[in-house]
């Protein structure tokens, strides 16, 4: 048996503690997600003032994506916080990519023409009408029953997931992801009917 020695426990410098970077508390963090997206799609329907939507609509263009994400996007699929990002990085998506987006989702029209309709996109189903949609389902968040925004953008998602599908270029992991962003604005969407999100 080995003699251990004992020494006394260390102590760190004054400078210890303001060395570590301990960046944000996840549950405030989560909290003021949740309580901006519920000023944003609550306290907007409370409002006539048209300048509101147009707010909304723009918000992503003023503060960033980047800054939208870092507050949203580990907000579970099924809260207020995480369909306000799915919506406004689709909307960023379709912004960036019309063309591709306009390819893909008229792959898509003819094999899923009931969300189609329910998307509600102008035809011939072109980049600026893509633009168009997406704008009007993110004034919606002001204007219109949340339900029918996350509706719309679920089937609209479920038209490119389609289309994706039958495009060469795309991967089977493309398809799904567009896929899951449906069926995870569909069930908020249902969510919302039946109890709201919060």
């Amino acid at each position: 048996m080995s003699e251990r020695q004992h020494h006394r426990p260390m102590r760190p410098g004054a400078g210890f503690f303001a060395e570590i970077d301990a960046g944000a508390d996840p549950a405030l963090l989560s909290e003021a997600a949740d309580r901006a997206a519920n000023l944003l799609v609550r306290g907007a329907r409370a409002t006539d003032d048209p300048a509101v939507a147009e707010r909304i609509l723009h918000l992503a263009d003023t503060e960033g994506i980047e800054t939208i994400a870092e507050v949203w996007s580990h907000s579970a699929a099924d809260s207020l916080a995480g369909c306000l990002w799915r919506l406004f990085l689709l909307r960023s998506w379709v912004y960036a990519d019309p063309l591709g987006v306009a390819r893909e989702y008229d792959a898509g029209v003819v094999r899923a023409p009931v969300a189609q309709v329910v998307a509600g996109v102008a035809e011939p189903p072109g980049p600026e009408e893509l633009k168009t949609m997406v704008d009007e389902v993110l004034r919606g968040i002001a204007a219109s029953e949340f339900a029918d925004v996350l509706f719309r953008a679920a089937a609209f998602s479920r038209v490119v997931a389609t289309g994706r599908a039958v495009l060469p270029e795309r991967s089977e992991p493309d398809v799904q992801r567009m896929l899951v962003l449906a069926e995870q604005l569909e069930a908020a969407g249902h969510e919302e009917l039946a109890h709201g999100l919060s």
